[in-house]
């Protein structure tokens, strides 16, 4: 958890991810929306980000297909990017690892 004296910029890497996705939680990800300039995230943000952070605990693949994680939860499946600036924002405010330059080249 973050406190006063280690504010979330200071947690993560030069593009912006965890730098130790342990460290996640719900006020580190709306720290990092926020910092992203995203709105206060609401339900929908919150399902994308549940579904990312499990999809990732359960297969431990760096980049599932986003068309899937909307699909599968009943949203349209453009709904990452309209929820978020980017795929690779909606992976940073779950909290994962940086994926690798191959990932996020599709991101």
């Amino acid at each position: 958890m973050t406190t006063a004296s280690e504010p979330v910029d200071t947690l993560l890497n030069s593009e912006g991810f965890l730098k130790d996705p342990d460290l996640w939680n719900e006020q580190v990800a709306s720290e990092i929306a926020r910092l992203d300039g995203l709105p206060p995230l609401t339900h929908d943000h919150w399902v994308i980000v549940r579904a990312l952070r499990d999809h990732f605990e359960r297969f431990g693949i760096a980049l599932p297909a986003f068309s899937h994680i909307c699909i599968a939860n009943h949203m349209h499946k453009h709904c990452v990017d309209n929820l978020f600036s980017s795929q690779r924002e909606a992976w940073r405010v779950a909290g994962l690892p940086d994926p690798g330059e191959e990932a996020k080249a599709y991101m």
